[in-house]
């Protein structure tokens, strides 16, 4: 049974104490920028200390291979990297400035891989070869890369058939019918590489990529550590879009959780169920009295490290587990609290307490495009409840107020590109202890960072990268 304490609509107030104000707006450099049907554009962004000076750089990067339309409309291979700096200074770039938007937030990660500083990227690199036949749906053209994070120059890289063997669909045999464009893109337009400890090292050097059904995890020489394949492959009844990395049983390797199972660091399935329809956020984290759970959107689950659920909402409540995030979001409550978007792409949200497993209040979110990317904050201090970024709003769970953050420009929505909104990734970049938020519309070209007042400069100490930095929850 689930009890209801109280409903609110969060929209309809705000709370002036929360004070946000713009840190910085950030012009993507001129030369990194592209233009396609009158619209000029950055592209997908991520963030780490790529020159090793202790401050946050940046990175944008462009893909090719646009699909042919709906959601695999923009690019799927990267070939544009452009990093620069806080204050606009150009580091580097590769790939000669062309490309398109990325379908989605795809395949490039940034991780200190050999603990010198200076973070790495790791990247999906499109190299097509002399008659060679590969379209969007055919990794064929693609190598897997990493590059030194201080000039782009290509460390290493690796082609394995792990990679390059895999379609959108595999090819049909004569006869055979093909897959319907429903069932075939499912899961392909989501292509994510995550940073992982699946050898027990000392720091996270190894990586899980995504690829439709399947995930290959790497060790940092680009050795193929496992693969697995799945065959769960329809449309709102596969895995998560975007799995999650985490250490769940405690035996210092990592686990990957997509939903629909739990893959030990070796890549064998610590448990397997189709838990529910629309998968379509996942966490490892921790939940009762600190024990670190596998959560899962769909229908509402969490569940431990053989698959027995600790939380179970069902279908009722839960028709569509759009968004699912995990923080201490009520200083009055006690443990972490879960809010998940418990209809789909709207505003609708619940809030449950992990002392009870239940749910403690309704509300309804700022509507934005898409209704995706809510993201907790540490606006107060990681030792205080966070806030939680959505659209352009800033919220306090607690009060039931938020703000819009001010000067943000509204994004660009469907107008010119599906990803036509605001990315978020929460940071420390400036200031005391407290986390920044990092705002980007893909289809724009400015990054925008945000920081709660009073702002105090003196008191920094150095950008610091954790996983919620490397492996950021970018929905799309």
């Amino acid at each position: 049974m689930i009890l209801l304490a109280f409903g609110f609509s969060l929209t309809a107030a705000a709370q002036p104490a929360l004070k946000p104000q713009l840190y910085r707006s950030i012009p993507i450099p001129k030369a990194f920028l592209a233009t396609e049907d009158n619209h000029t554009f950055g592209g997908d962004v991520r963030i780490g200390d790529l020159n090793g000076d202790g401050r946050c750089d940046f990175l944008v990067y462009r893909s090719n291979h646009s699909g042919p339309s709906g959601p695999a409309i923009g690019g799927f291979k990267p070939c544009f990297f452009g990093a620069f700096e806080m204050d606009g200074t150009v580091l580097w770039s590769v790939g000669g400035g062309g490309g398109t938007h990325p379908v989605r937030p795809g395949s490039v990660a940034i991780h200190d891989l050999d603990g010198d500083g200076a973070a790495e990227v790791i990247c999906f690199w499109h190299q097509p070869k002399n008659k060679l036949k590969a379209d969007w749906q055919s990794l064929r053209d693609i190598v897997v890369q990493i590059r030194d994070g201080k000039t782009g120059e290509v460390i290493r890289q690796a082609a394995p058939k792990e990679i390059t063997s895999r379609r959108c669909q595999p090819e049909a045999k004569p006869g055979q019918p093909r897959l319907s464009m429903g069932r075939r893109t499912a899961n392909w337009v989501h292509q994510r590489i995550l940073v992982a400890n699946f050898r027990g090292t000392n720091r996270p050097r190894d990586f899980v990529i995504k690829l439709g059904d399947t995930h290959v995890a790497f060790d940092d020489r680009l050795n193929v550590l496992w693969s697995y394949t799945t065959e769960w492959v329809e449309y709102s009844k596969c895995p998560a879009y975007i799995p999650a990395v985490g250490d769940i049983d405690g035996d210092g390797r990592d686990e990957v959780n997509s939903g629909y199972f739990l893959l030990d660091h070796d890549g064998k399935p610590l448990w397997k169920r189709r838990l529910g329809d629309n998968m379509d956020s996942v966490a490892i984290t921790a939940w009762d009295d600190g024990h670190v759970r596998a959560i899962c959107s769909g229908f509402g689950h969490i569940v431990d490290a053989r698959g027995k659920a600790v939380l179970s909402l069902g279908k009722s409540e839960v028709p569509h587990g759009q968004e699912v995030r995990i923080a201490n979001q009520r200083d009055d409550l006690p443990g972490p609290e879960m809010v998940i978007r418990h209809k789909g792409h709207t505003p609708d949200a619940i809030l449950l307490s992990s002392e009870t497993n239940l749910i403690v209040s309704r509300f309804q979110l700022n509507a934005s495009p898409t209704n995706v990317g809510m993201e907790p904050v540490f606006w107060n201090s990681p030792g205080k409840a966070a806030l939680l970024y959505n659209g352009g709003w800033l919220w306090d769970l607690k009060t039931a107020k938020g703000n819009p953050l001010p000067d943000l420009p509204p994004p660009n929505g469907g107008l010119v590109h599906r990803m036509g909104f605001y990315h978020a990734i929460p940071a420390n970049l400036c200031g005391d202890d407290r986390e920044e938020l990092v705002l980007w519309d893909p289809t724009g070209t400015d990054i925008f960072i945000y920081t709660p007042k009073p702002l105090d400069q003196s008191g920094y100490r150095g950008y610091r990268a954790g996983p919620r930095q490397y492996n950021p929850r970018i929905m799309d």
